[in-house]
């Protein structure tokens, strides 16, 4: 494989064996800054996601002819820049070559359930054994130690089992999810500081850690200031909707045509909004006058500003809040937040070409530095699609050893 010596993480091989999101998510970032990522995935069937759809892309002339859809949007989401080997760990055949990858690689990322992990030989111990200088992350819903170590993790399931659905909604209405597998992306990097922690270390001591990096511990630690006001009252929050439970205003209002969101994070942008809209007074009103006095009757003060908020248009709040230089943002959809102008001047929507020729637009990294471009990775890979390749750079396996494990039905 040929990679960009000016990457950080150029010439690092990192041995993928997780599915669905949190794991890809990690990855897909190592990919990102330049590390030879290959997904290891099931014959046949490869990661969930490649059938999580519609919508899919069309499919190729091969595709169409098994009768298979285009790639998945879900799987196009988080697996660019890697090489895909197809092989079957179900077999000893495949994990003997899970072995030699293992001795081969400077990474290793998982996301079986524990007791499937350590059937396969992933324990920490004999990871050691195998290669002293790997750093491996295994994730999981619940990490694997405590009472719930052999519970699946499903991000929607963590959501609600660690609090964060608790937190979100309307302050009358059901609890809610958020809006995309959050937990999935949060574990995802916080899996990436983790390696990348190791690799750090190794640097500096000469041998790898193993991490163990749970969902549900990754989304406890993501409620940040809410988990703390819990900690410090010993009660659990409320939901306050789009509103904030210690800022206030800070949510978003209906305008005349659409809806756009109030940031007054500080008192000074408090009297420069006031200013701006003409109510000069609320700025030396006892009860607005700072920020735990709009906390406290935000009751009497949302519907005020709520009030005077429909009495412009979107374009015009954007206009005159942006003069007065109060924090402020129109809901956009996400439509219109890839086309939006800073996206473009960020590079941050990129189009790639597969192995079958389709262009792709996929999101682009959100690392950037100034020495050089952002990457221009490749497309996420077909099923397979590099097997040969990568046991032959990786093992130097010989054409003969090849054929045998296709003989086995080991490699795809």
């Amino acid at each position: 494989m040929t990679t960009d010596a000016s990457l950080p993480l150029s010439g690092l091989r990192v041995l993928d064996l997780s599915r669905i999101l949190a794991g890809p998510v990690c990855t897909q970032v190592l990919a990102d800054l330049g590390a030879d990522v290959v997904k290891v995935e099931r014959p046949g069937a490869g990661d969930d996601t490649r059938q999580w759809g519609p919508p899919f892309l069309e499919p190729s002339a091969e595709e169409a002819a098994a009768g298979r859809p285009g790639p998945s949007a879900y799987f196009l989401s988080c697996n660019r820049g890697k090489r895909s080997l197809a092989l079957d760990l179900a077999k000893p055949e495949g994990r003997a070559v899970l072995d030699d990858l293992l001795r081969a690689a400077d990474v290793m990322l998982e996301n079986f359930l524990p007791d499937a992990s350590e059937r396969m030989g992933l324990t920490p111990a004999r990871l050691r054994t195998l290669n002293p200088r790997l750093v491996s992350c295994a994730i999981s819903g619940f990490g694997r130690t405590g009472p719930l170590r052999e519970i699946p993790g499903y991000d929607l399931a963590i959501q609600a089992s660690a609090g964060l659905m608790s937190i979100t909604g309307e302050p009358d209405g059901a609890p809610m999810k958020v809006g995309v597998a959050i937990s999935d992306i949060v574990t995802g990097l916080y899996a990436t500081i983790s390696v990348l922690a190791g690799l750090i270390g190794r640097g500096a001591r000469g041998e790898g850690r193993a991490f163990d990096v749970a969902l549900a511990d990754c989304t406890l630690a993501s409620l940040v200031n809410v988990v703390q006001s819990t900690l410090v009252t010993g009660r659990a929050p409320l939901r306050y909707g789009n509103a904030h439970p210690q800022i206030v205003p800070y949510e978003a209002f209906a305008t005349a045509d659409g809806h756009i969101v109030l940031a007054v994070g500080a008192d000074r942008q408090w009297r420069r909004f006031c200013e701006a809209i003409g109510r000069g007074t609320w700025a030396e009103d006892a009860r607005f006058a700072t920020n735990p006095a709009r906390v406290a009757n935000r009751a009497v003060l949302v519907p005020l500003v709520a009030h005077v908020m429909c009495e412009r248009t979107t374009a015009d709040w954007e206009t005159l809040l942006a003069s007065a230089d109060v924090p402020h943002a129109r809901v956009a959809g996400i439509d219109e937040a890839v086309a939006a102008p800073q996206t473009a001047a960020r590079e941050m929507v990129r189009e790639i070409f597969d192995s079958a020729g389709r262009k792709i637009r996929v999101v682009g990294s959100p690392i950037h530095w100034p020495e050089r471009p952002p990457a221009q990775a490749s497309a996420p890979p077909q099923l397979g699609e590099h097997s040969v390749e990568v046991l032959r750079e990786w093992l130097d396996y010989n054409d003969e050893r090849l054929q045998e494990l296709h003989n086995t039905g080991v490699l795809d």
